[in-house]
């Protein structure tokens, strides 16, 4: 179930499952590119709780910590 209150924000509801795992509703999945196999980063805060940030995002922050291009960053 989706619901976008503003332009460009919405909001998902998922179960979780008896091991702990959720999955990433189809149209979160195909807006922000995640693919099958795909690795991806959790963040969390106790205070403010968890994001699971883009893709680019985490190559345009390791470009910055490492010093590499974000397109290098990505294709590894």
């Amino acid at each position: 179930m989706s619901k976008e209150k503003e332009k460009g924000k919405y909001a998902w509801t998922v179960k979780i499952g008896e091991k702990g795992q959720f999955v990433i509703p189809k149209e979160a999945r195909d807006m922000f590119g995640f693919k099958p196999g795909d690795t991806i980063i959790i963040l969390a805060d106790k205070k403010r709780g968890i994001a699971i940030p883009p893709r680019n995002i985490i190559a345009e922050l390791a470009s910055k910590i490492f010093d590499t291009p974000p397109e290098q960053a990505k294709e590894e």
